[in-house]
């Protein structure tokens, strides 16, 4: 070698690292596998609505049942608003249509048909929900503020409100059925609630809530001809 050359040094050569055969299809299938248990965890966290509109569905939810426990809170909205609708208006602006009076009448046929000896019925303060409260029920309902009041503790206060061994009905508005639902983790999609339809939710022993289905306004006629065939 020169003097003064400047002396490379030598490397020995690294092995190349080589994929094991089925390394690549093993790893696919293991993020599919965590991707799928992802999805069933958070479907499985969803709640879905089930329509309850005949005898069979009142019985297989155990609406029946846990209202003879007294354990019920079903969540009414006010019936057709006047100021939205072409229809003929009883005469306050502010409440509900002729035809949405005839329809709160049917929901409360059914609802009495149910029994109201262990019940509370309470009704927001508006005129909706007040006239929609009176066809319902004929004589006059107590009114609360909080059922006017469509916020993030809503659903809580509704759950505050049920006393055990007695049902609890509630005239409100959609808005506030809305949060109910949000809590109890119902998909957007399925959070909507007709007018005059009704939200039956039962309340477990310690006090946790689960929703047994919902019944629109013209479904009440159908189960009352059904109960008496």
């Amino acid at each position: 070698m020169l003097q003064g050359a400047i002396e490379t040094p030598v490397f020995a050569s690294r092995p190349k690292w080589r994929r094991r055969p089925g390394a690549k299809a093993l790893a696919i299938g293991l993020f599919t596998l965590l991707a799928l248990v992802a999805l069933t965890t958070w479907l499985s966290s969803r709640t879905l609505i089930m329509n309850v509109g005949n005898e069979q569905q009142m019985l297989s939810r155990g609406i029946y049942a846990d209202w003879a426990k007294g354990a019920v809170i079903v969540l009414i909205r006010h019936a057709e608003r006047c100021d939205r609708s072409p229809n003929p208006c009883l005469g306050d602006p502010g409440g509900i249509t002729v035809e949405g009076s005839q329809a709160a009448a049917d929901v409360g046929q059914g609802i009495q048909r149910l029994g109201l000896e262990q019940a509370q019925v309470l009704s927001s303060p508006t005129v909706r929900t007040q006239q929609t409260a009176h066809f319902m029920f004929g004589d006059a309902v107590a009114t609360q503020d909080w059922l006017n009041r469509c916020d993030r503790d809503f659903a809580d206060t509704a759950f505050k409100h049920k006393t055990e061994g007695h049902n609890l009905v509630l005239v409100t508005h959609s808005g506030c059925i809305d949060y109910v639902e949000r809590q109890l983790n119902v998909p957007g999609g399925e959070r909507s609630s007709a007018y005059a339809s009704a939200l039956f939710i039962s309340m477990g022993s310690q006090g946790k809530a689960r929703i047994l289905g919902q019944m629109n306004a013209n479904q009440w006629r159908t189960l009352a001809a059904g109960a008496g065939q």
